[in-house]
Protein backbone atom coordinates (compact mmCIF):
# COMPACT_ATOMS: atom_id res chain seq x y z
CA UNK A 1 0.00 0.00 0.00
CA UNK A 2 1.42 3.40 -1.08
CA UNK A 3 2.06 5.72 1.88
CA UNK A 4 0.51 9.00 1.70
CA UNK A 5 0.80 12.46 3.12
CA UNK A 6 -1.93 14.83 2.86
CA UNK A 7 -0.53 18.72 2.96
CA UNK A 8 -3.01 21.84 3.14
CA UNK A 9 -3.02 25.41 1.26
CA UNK A 10 -3.27 28.51 3.79
CA UNK A 11 -4.01 32.08 2.67
CA UNK A 12 -3.73 32.93 -0.74
CA UNK A 13 -4.84 30.02 -2.50
CA UNK A 14 -8.86 31.21 -2.53
CA UNK A 15 -10.36 31.61 -5.96
CA UNK A 16 -14.13 32.11 -6.60
CA UNK A 17 -16.08 28.73 -6.97
CA UNK A 18 -13.76 26.68 -4.72
CA UNK A 19 -15.38 23.49 -3.60
CA UNK A 20 -18.75 24.50 -5.62
CA UNK A 21 -18.01 21.07 -7.81
CA UNK A 22 -17.30 18.90 -5.15
CA UNK A 23 -20.52 19.75 -3.14
CA UNK A 24 -22.68 19.92 -6.23
CA UNK A 25 -21.44 16.16 -6.74
CA UNK A 26 -20.89 14.31 -3.17
CA UNK A 27 -23.33 14.80 -0.59
CA UNK A 28 -20.54 14.65 2.48
CA UNK A 29 -18.56 17.38 1.35
CA UNK A 30 -22.32 19.69 0.86
CA UNK A 31 -22.42 18.46 4.27
CA UNK A 32 -19.45 20.10 5.50
CA UNK A 33 -20.76 24.25 3.73
CA UNK A 34 -23.99 23.41 5.47
CA UNK A 35 -21.97 22.51 8.91
CA UNK A 36 -19.86 25.99 8.80
CA UNK A 37 -23.08 27.77 7.24
CA UNK A 38 -25.20 26.51 10.76
CA UNK A 39 -22.00 27.08 13.13
CA UNK A 40 -21.21 30.34 11.93
CA UNK A 41 -24.73 31.80 11.14
CA UNK A 42 -23.18 33.05 8.06
CA UNK A 43 -23.53 32.00 4.03
CA UNK A 44 -20.13 30.82 3.64
CA UNK A 45 -20.74 28.65 1.30
CA UNK A 46 -22.20 31.83 -1.42
CA UNK A 47 -18.69 33.36 -0.67
CA UNK A 48 -16.94 30.62 -1.95
CA UNK A 49 -18.97 29.31 -4.78
CA UNK A 50 -20.12 33.03 -5.68
CA UNK A 51 -17.56 35.87 -4.15
CA UNK A 52 -17.54 38.67 -4.42
CA UNK A 53 -13.71 38.09 -4.50
CA UNK A 54 -13.12 41.53 -2.68
CA UNK A 55 -14.73 39.87 0.20
CA UNK A 56 -13.38 36.36 -0.23
CA UNK A 57 -10.26 38.06 0.29
CA UNK A 58 -10.10 39.81 3.10
CA UNK A 59 -8.42 37.79 6.09
CA UNK A 60 -11.64 37.11 8.56
CA UNK A 61 -13.20 35.65 5.36
CA UNK A 62 -10.56 33.72 3.44
CA UNK A 63 -9.02 31.94 6.15
CA UNK A 64 -12.70 30.28 6.87
CA UNK A 65 -13.48 29.43 3.53
CA UNK A 66 -9.76 27.54 3.07
CA UNK A 67 -10.46 25.34 6.54
CA UNK A 68 -14.36 24.37 5.37
CA UNK A 69 -13.36 23.93 1.14
CA UNK A 70 -10.10 22.00 2.26
CA UNK A 71 -12.30 19.90 5.13
CA UNK A 72 -14.99 19.45 2.52
CA UNK A 73 -12.39 18.11 -0.23
CA UNK A 74 -10.98 15.75 2.67
CA UNK A 75 -14.30 13.90 3.22
CA UNK A 76 -14.61 13.25 -0.32
CA UNK A 77 -11.33 11.72 -0.27
CA UNK A 78 -12.12 9.56 2.74
CA UNK A 79 -15.10 8.11 1.31
CA UNK A 80 -13.13 6.76 -1.47
CA UNK A 81 -10.53 4.98 1.32
CA UNK A 82 -7.60 7.75 0.21
CA UNK A 83 -6.75 8.52 3.64
CA UNK A 84 -2.85 9.97 4.63
CA UNK A 85 -0.32 8.06 7.18
CA UNK A 86 0.82 11.51 7.96
CA UNK A 87 -0.17 15.64 7.78
CA UNK A 88 0.93 18.88 7.51
CA UNK A 89 -0.17 22.11 6.89
CA UNK A 90 0.92 25.82 5.44
CA UNK A 91 0.24 27.88 7.75
CA UNK A 92 -3.84 28.97 8.37
CA UNK A 93 -3.79 25.33 6.39
CA UNK A 94 -2.15 23.44 10.27
CA UNK A 95 -5.39 23.63 10.91
CA UNK A 96 -7.28 21.58 8.31
CA UNK A 97 -4.50 19.32 9.01
CA UNK A 98 -5.30 18.76 12.70
CA UNK A 99 -8.76 17.98 11.89
CA UNK A 100 -7.33 15.22 9.58
CA UNK A 101 -5.20 14.09 12.04
CA UNK A 102 -8.26 14.18 14.96
CA UNK A 103 -6.69 16.46 16.95
CA UNK A 104 -9.81 18.82 16.02
CA UNK A 105 -13.25 18.55 15.80
CA UNK A 106 -14.71 20.44 13.01
CA UNK A 107 -16.50 23.16 14.87
CA UNK A 108 -13.68 23.55 17.08
CA UNK A 109 -11.44 24.02 14.12
CA UNK A 110 -14.13 26.29 12.61
CA UNK A 111 -13.77 28.22 15.88
CA UNK A 112 -10.18 28.37 16.19
CA UNK A 113 -9.73 29.80 12.55
CA UNK A 114 -12.81 32.51 12.98
CA UNK A 115 -11.16 33.91 16.38
CA UNK A 116 -7.41 33.45 14.46
CA UNK A 117 -8.81 34.97 11.55
CA UNK A 118 -10.31 38.44 13.22
CA UNK A 119 -7.90 38.97 15.04
CA UNK A 120 -4.79 38.90 12.66
CA UNK A 121 -6.94 40.77 10.58
CA UNK A 122 -7.36 43.59 13.48
CA UNK A 123 -3.93 43.58 14.11
CA UNK A 124 -2.94 44.10 10.31
CA UNK A 125 -5.31 47.14 10.55
CA UNK A 126 -3.78 48.74 13.39
CA UNK A 127 -0.25 47.89 12.73
CA UNK A 128 0.71 48.61 9.28
CA UNK A 129 2.40 45.96 8.14
CA UNK A 130 2.85 43.41 4.86
CA UNK A 131 5.06 40.70 3.61
CA UNK A 132 7.09 40.13 0.07
CA UNK A 133 8.43 36.99 -1.64
CA UNK A 134 12.06 36.70 -2.26
CA UNK A 135 13.46 34.01 -4.65
CA UNK A 136 16.83 32.59 -5.68
CA UNK A 137 18.20 34.05 -2.17
CA UNK A 138 20.21 32.50 0.19
CA UNK A 139 18.68 32.48 3.67
CA UNK A 140 21.92 33.68 5.42
CA UNK A 141 22.26 36.74 3.03
CA UNK A 142 18.32 37.69 3.16
CA UNK A 143 18.64 37.11 6.92
CA UNK A 144 21.56 39.90 7.03
CA UNK A 145 19.73 42.56 5.03
CA UNK A 146 16.70 42.01 7.76
CA UNK A 147 19.03 42.51 10.21
CA UNK A 148 20.44 45.34 8.13
CA UNK A 149 17.50 47.74 7.84
CA UNK A 150 16.01 49.37 11.01
CA UNK A 151 12.59 48.40 11.47
CA UNK A 152 10.78 45.19 12.71
CA UNK A 153 11.14 42.08 9.87
CA UNK A 154 11.96 38.70 9.81
CA UNK A 155 11.79 35.65 7.37
CA UNK A 156 8.09 34.24 7.41
CA UNK A 157 8.13 31.48 5.30
CA UNK A 158 10.83 29.18 4.62
CA UNK A 159 8.74 27.59 1.66
CA UNK A 160 11.53 25.53 -0.31
CA UNK A 161 15.23 26.13 -1.49
CA UNK A 162 14.87 29.49 -3.16
CA UNK A 163 12.29 30.67 -2.11
CA UNK A 164 11.75 32.88 1.23
CA UNK A 165 9.05 35.50 2.08
CA UNK A 166 9.71 38.07 4.65
CA UNK A 167 7.24 40.31 6.90
CA UNK A 168 7.52 43.10 9.32
CA UNK A 169 6.39 47.27 8.95
CA UNK A 170 5.63 48.35 5.55
CA UNK A 171 8.65 50.51 5.59
CA UNK A 172 11.32 48.39 6.92
CA UNK A 173 9.90 44.87 4.32
CA UNK A 174 10.66 48.07 1.10
CA UNK A 175 13.93 48.33 3.00
CA UNK A 176 14.68 44.94 2.57
CA UNK A 177 12.89 43.93 -0.83
CA UNK A 178 15.42 47.16 -2.12
CA UNK A 179 18.38 45.33 -1.10
CA UNK A 180 17.39 42.74 -2.43
CA UNK A 181 16.31 44.04 -5.65
CA UNK A 182 20.32 45.59 -6.17
CA UNK A 183 21.60 41.86 -5.48
CA UNK A 184 19.35 39.69 -7.78
CA UNK A 185 16.94 41.53 -9.67
CA UNK A 186 13.27 43.49 -9.35
CA UNK A 187 11.62 40.25 -10.69
CA UNK A 188 13.05 38.11 -7.80
CA UNK A 189 10.98 40.20 -5.18
CA UNK A 190 7.62 40.86 -5.17
CA UNK A 191 5.28 41.99 -2.45
CA UNK A 192 2.38 40.22 -1.72
CA UNK A 193 -1.25 41.45 -1.40
CA UNK A 194 -1.94 40.51 2.63
CA UNK A 195 -3.51 42.91 5.21
CA UNK A 196 -0.65 42.19 7.42
CA UNK A 197 2.51 40.84 8.11
CA UNK A 198 1.94 37.74 9.29
CA UNK A 199 4.37 35.55 11.31
CA UNK A 200 6.04 38.54 12.59
CA UNK A 201 6.50 40.31 15.90
CA UNK A 202 3.53 42.49 14.51
CA UNK A 203 1.26 39.86 15.03
CA UNK A 204 1.88 39.52 18.95
CA UNK A 205 -1.87 41.44 19.96
CA UNK A 206 -3.37 38.97 17.75
CA UNK A 207 -1.67 36.03 19.68
CA UNK A 208 -2.57 37.00 22.83
CA UNK A 209 -6.26 37.70 22.17
CA UNK A 210 -6.30 34.00 20.32
CA UNK A 211 -4.84 32.12 23.58
CA UNK A 212 -7.72 32.70 25.43
CA UNK A 213 -9.44 30.92 22.58
CA UNK A 214 -7.12 28.28 22.25
CA UNK A 215 -7.02 27.60 25.77
CA UNK A 216 -10.90 26.98 25.74
CA UNK A 217 -10.51 24.25 23.03
CA UNK A 218 -10.08 20.27 23.67
CA UNK A 219 -7.33 19.19 21.40
CA UNK A 220 -7.34 15.03 20.89
CA UNK A 221 -4.19 12.73 20.66
CA UNK A 222 -3.08 12.97 17.02
CA UNK A 223 -3.93 9.29 15.14
CA UNK A 224 -1.54 10.04 12.95
CA UNK A 225 2.35 12.19 12.45
CA UNK A 226 1.53 16.04 12.09
CA UNK A 227 4.58 17.78 10.87
CA UNK A 228 4.17 21.25 12.71
CA UNK A 229 4.64 24.74 11.11
CA UNK A 230 6.84 26.42 13.65
CA UNK A 231 9.21 23.22 14.50
CA UNK A 232 9.12 21.76 10.94
CA UNK A 233 9.00 18.24 13.14
CA UNK A 234 6.23 15.79 14.56
CA UNK A 235 3.76 17.14 17.50
CA UNK A 236 4.52 14.83 20.39
CA UNK A 237 1.16 15.31 21.84
CA UNK A 238 -1.43 17.55 22.46
CA UNK A 239 -0.12 19.84 25.09
CA UNK A 240 2.50 20.55 22.06
CA UNK A 241 0.34 21.13 19.65
CA UNK A 242 -1.62 23.72 21.52
CA UNK A 243 1.65 25.37 22.02
CA UNK A 244 2.85 25.39 18.86
CA UNK A 245 -0.32 26.73 17.17
CA UNK A 246 0.22 29.97 19.88
CA UNK A 247 3.30 30.26 19.06
CA UNK A 248 2.82 29.60 15.23
CA UNK A 249 1.33 33.21 14.33
CA UNK A 250 4.12 34.81 15.31
CA UNK A 251 6.89 32.32 14.09
CA UNK A 252 8.05 31.73 10.63
CA UNK A 253 6.55 28.99 8.88
CA UNK A 254 9.11 25.61 8.70
CA UNK A 255 8.14 24.24 5.30
CA UNK A 256 10.98 23.11 3.84
CA UNK A 257 12.18 21.27 6.83
CA UNK A 258 8.00 19.96 7.43
CA UNK A 259 8.39 18.43 3.69
CA UNK A 260 11.36 16.92 4.45
CA UNK A 261 10.62 15.95 7.71
CA UNK A 262 7.63 13.54 6.23
CA UNK A 263 9.93 12.79 3.27
CA UNK A 264 12.26 10.77 6.39
CA UNK A 265 9.61 8.48 7.09
CA UNK A 266 9.92 6.89 3.60
CA UNK A 267 7.14 8.89 1.97
CA UNK A 268 7.28 9.92 -1.44
CA UNK A 269 3.92 10.76 -2.04
CA UNK A 270 1.92 13.96 -1.28
CA UNK A 271 -1.59 15.37 -2.46
CA UNK A 272 -2.58 18.56 -1.83
CA UNK A 273 -6.03 18.92 -0.40
CA UNK A 274 -8.10 21.77 -1.07
CA UNK A 275 -7.95 25.22 -3.07
CA UNK A 276 -5.18 25.60 -5.60
CA UNK A 277 -1.64 23.71 -6.05
CA UNK A 278 0.87 26.32 -4.77
CA UNK A 279 2.40 23.40 -2.18
CA UNK A 280 2.22 20.40 -4.97
CA UNK A 281 4.74 23.02 -6.26
CA UNK A 282 6.50 23.84 -3.35
CA UNK A 283 7.19 19.29 -2.81
CA UNK A 284 8.17 19.01 -6.24
CA UNK A 285 10.92 21.92 -5.47
CA UNK A 286 12.13 20.56 -2.20
CA UNK A 287 11.94 16.94 -2.74
CA UNK A 288 12.28 16.38 -6.60
CA UNK A 289 12.22 12.57 -6.08
CA UNK A 290 8.59 13.06 -4.68
CA UNK A 291 5.27 12.95 -6.41
CA UNK A 292 2.94 15.36 -5.75
CA UNK A 293 -0.88 15.83 -6.92
CA UNK A 294 -3.67 18.06 -5.84
CA UNK A 295 -7.27 17.76 -5.38
CA UNK A 296 -9.65 20.53 -5.88
CA UNK A 297 -12.43 19.71 -7.99
CA UNK A 298 -13.82 16.42 -9.93
CA UNK A 299 -11.76 16.00 -12.50
CA UNK A 300 -8.35 16.40 -10.03
CA UNK A 301 -10.19 14.42 -8.04
CA UNK A 302 -10.75 11.62 -10.47
CA UNK A 303 -6.96 11.46 -11.06
CA UNK A 304 -5.97 11.13 -7.61
CA UNK A 305 -8.30 8.22 -7.23
CA UNK A 306 -7.30 6.49 -10.27
CA UNK A 307 -3.45 6.80 -8.78
CA UNK A 308 -4.74 6.18 -5.07
CA UNK A 309 -7.69 4.73 -4.10
CA UNK A 310 -7.54 2.61 -1.74
CA UNK A 311 -4.13 3.79 -1.77
CA UNK A 312 -3.41 1.14 -3.76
Amino acid sequence: MTQLAFVFPGQGSQRIGMGAELARTYPVADAVFQEADAALGRALRQLCFEGPETDLKRTENTQLAILVCSVATLRVLETLGIVPNAVAGHSLGEYSALVAAGVLDFPDALRLVHARASYMAEAGETQRGTMAAILGMETEQLQEFCDTVEGVVNIANYNCPGQLVISGEAETVNGVVSLAKAEIGERRCRLLPVSGAFHSPLMVPAQQKFGAVLDSVTLHPPKIDIAMNVTGTFATGADDIRHLLFEQITQPVQWEKTLKTIEGTGITHFVEVGPGKVLSGLVKRTLPESGAMNVEDVKTLSVVADEYGDNK
